[in-house]
């Protein structure tokens, strides 16, 4: 039988120096990673699906807690109008129950904002310029700024736009229906007048109403006030409005 090719202290120094290659990471590692010349590589493609999956864990944990609202709204709903003798500021215990879930959705909300404005990103710069390199790419930066925030992730948008967002999409018309509950509720399942009717306890009706407007008009302000929008939402963009009215 014939002897192996090669000499086996080659062998050993192939793999010596290997094992040093191991332990002496290269500071070019990676430096090939998604040329500008090359198409999306598999890596890109699993980051881009580990992206997608974790937006949609967190839009799953959006819609839970917007089901749990909407479940407490119509329970409470139910019960007050089920009896003349019920009170009617079981509603307004509503509105805050409301009010917590807003909170807890907005700060979701900010925590899904990280993952789809990186899936955004990807979408944006990779998938749309590999479809079509003619269309050029929304952000010449954007490896950079990929890179620094999966170093140090932060959040995209504030609390404030946050429940904005929350507000005008989900909130505002929940709101809107307890409100209307409500008033219904101080005048015409009462005969005395209804600001009078709105009391709660030894608070005056005219402390509650004044409450309840003030935190009506203040959720009114918080959503609809101009502002600019930090938010990856692709959906609020005003070419795609006018398209859908065209």
């Amino acid at each position: 039988m014939s002897a192996p090719d090669g000499d086996p202290d080659d062998h050993s120094d192939e793999r010596g120096d290997r094992a040093a290659s191991v332990g002496d990471v290269s500071p070019h590692v990676g430096a090939g990673l998604l040329e500008e010349e090359m198409g999306p590589s598999g890596a890109m493609a699993h980051l881009y699906r580990g992206e997608i999956h974790r937006m949609k864990y967190w839009r799953e944990r959006l819609d839970k807690t917007t089901n749990w609202a909407v479940v407490v709204m119509a329970a409470i709903l139910t019960w007050a109008f089920s009896s003349p003798g019920h009170p009617h500021y079981i509603i307004l215990i509503g509105v805050a129950a409301l009010t917590v879930f807003l909170v807890i959705e907005a700060r979701r909300y900010r925590g899904y904002e990280i993952w789809r404005t990186r899936v955004r990103i990807l979408q944006e710069n990779v998938w749309a310029y590999g479809l079509d390199p003619d269309g050029g790419l929304v952000d010449p930066d954007w490896r950079e700024k990929l890179g620094e925030d999966y170093r140090t992730p932060t959040l995209k948008i504030t609390a404030e736009e946050a429940i904005a967002h929350r507000l005008r999409r989900i909130y505002l018309p929940l709101f809107a229906v307890l409100l209307a509950a409500w008033l219904v509720r101080i005048t015409a399942f009462s005969p005395e007048p209804w600001v009078t009717a709105a009391r709660v306890g030894v608070i005056p009706g005219v402390a509650v109403v004044a409450t309840v407007a003030a935190f009506h008009l203040g959720a009114l302000a918080v959503a609809c006030r101009p502002r600019t929008w930090h938010a990856k939402g692709e959906l609020r963009a005003e070419d795609l409005r006018k398209s859908r009215r065209d």
